[in-house]
């Protein structure tokens, strides 16, 4: 985790007001939370700190693409992804982080931890079912041949409505005489 010291950001010699801090996301910022689901990624990211007397509002945006496989094909593909993530940073007794737009920090601490949240904004912006471009559009047509040849078949001769097993025909005609 010592290379994630740059997500550091000490508040504490900040003027009232709003302060601006850009990062460059890749794999290997991913590798520190042991994620591998992304193939590569190249993600910018923004953090304004807007700080108040009494708190610290944060809002982190990103911007960019990551590699992933598709979900129907299989093909590797550049998937565009964009978010943003309000946190509110406030000071009392000791540390809290249950609430996902609330952070506590105990009094006296200096500098807060950007990295956590940076790496659940980028990873949840990205969509659970991820399907290539290709697939979507048709373009993909040597894949999309495949995909209907192992499609499974539907046998015709089994399922035919005019073949009605005769002991349902008996049992409606038990309804019909009353």
């Amino acid at each position: 985790m010592n290379n994630l010291k740059a997500y550091l950001i000490p508040f504490i010699g900040l003027k009232i007001g709003k302060h601006q801090f850009d990062y460059q996301v890749d794999n290997t910022f991913f590798a520190h939370f042991d994620y591998d689901e992304f193939n590569d990624a190249s993600v910018k990211v923004s953090v304004v700190l807007e700080k108040k007397s009494t708190l610290l509002e944060l809002d982190i945006q990103h911007k960019g693409t990551v590699n992933v496989p598709c979900d129907v094909s299989g093909e590797e593909f550049d998937l565009a992804i964009k978010g943003k993530l309000k946190l509110v940073v406030k000071f009392g007794d000791a540390f809290n982080d249950e609430n996902e737009e609330l952070l506590i920090l105990p009094h006296g601490e200096f500098q807060v931890n950007v990295a956590q949240y940076i790496y659940e904004s980028i990873v949840l912006s990205v969509p659970l079912r991820r399907i290539h471009p290709g697939v979507k559009d048709g373009s993909l047509t040597e894949v999309i041949e495949k995909l209907e040849a192992l499609a499974p078949k539907e046998n015709k001769e089994s399922v035919q409505k005019n073949d009605i097993d005769p002991r349902w025909e008996n049992l409606k005609k038990l309804l019909t005489d009353k």
